[in-house]
């Protein structure tokens, strides 16, 4: 039965990861309202919203029995000095999380819901990394926030963009701090008892059809 991926997120970096690893997603913006949920422990935030991603775009799905459809949220968050940080809110809370953040490290959580359609069953779990922050100048946080690209992401910063320069290290999987992680992926799809190779597929040349390896 033809395997179908659903990535319930509008975030082109998971989306460049999957691709990078040999999976073409489809891809629906789940519309969650990330304020509507609040914990105080970021895990259990991370992961509750990775699942309300993941039923939104499930209620919008119409499978069809000839294919074997998943979907997959995500979200990240990043628990720094007893905080739960998402994305800034603005250019000067981002300022104001570098400085803070600095020469200092935190954790970036981010919770994995994946859903089989067909068979109604779900596998879900948290990936954790832990992120060694540089310590930038100033000027070097004046410049990077101009930029924009730490206002559209959770904790400010990237590990795949212009913040990566600004990281002395990690302690985890980085695909965790680009927001999923092939090897969680793998092991929530063994539990549903499939392997990641199911998902591999080939673009041709030019990018015209897409066939399945396996």
């Amino acid at each position: 039965m033809p395997l179908r991926l659903v990535l319930a997120s509008q975030s082109p970096a998971r989306r460049k990861l999957l691709q990078a690893a040999g999976i073409e997603p489809d891809v629906l913006v789940s519309g969650v309202d990330e304020s509507q949920v609040v914990s105080d422990r970021a895990e259990e935030l991370c992961l509750e919203l990775a699942r309300l991603k993941a039923q939104a775009v499930l209620g919008r799905l119409r499978p069809t029995p000839e294919e074997r459809t998943l979907v997959l949220g995500c979200d990240s968050v990043l628990a720094f000095d007893g905080e739960i940080l998402g994305k800034p809110a603005d250019a000067a809370d981002a300022t104001r999380r570098w400085e803070r953040m600095r020469g200092r490290s935190g954790v970036l959580h981010t919770g994995h819901c994946l859903i089989d359609v067909v068979h109604e069953s779900r596998a879900e779990a948290v990936a954790s990394t832990t992120v060694h922050f540089a310590d930038v100048s100033d000027d070097e946080i004046a410049a990077y926030v101009a930029t924009g690209e730490p206002l559209a992401v959770a904790g400010a910063f990237t590990i795949d963009g212009l913040g990566g320069a600004f990281l002395t290290g990690i302690e985890g999987d980085p695909g965790t701090v680009v927001g999923l992680s092939l090897p969680l992926l793998r092991s929530l799809l063994a539990e549903l008892e499939l392997s990641i190779t199911d998902l591999w597929t080939k673009v041709a040349p030019g990018g015209q059809e897409i066939e399945h390896l396996g």
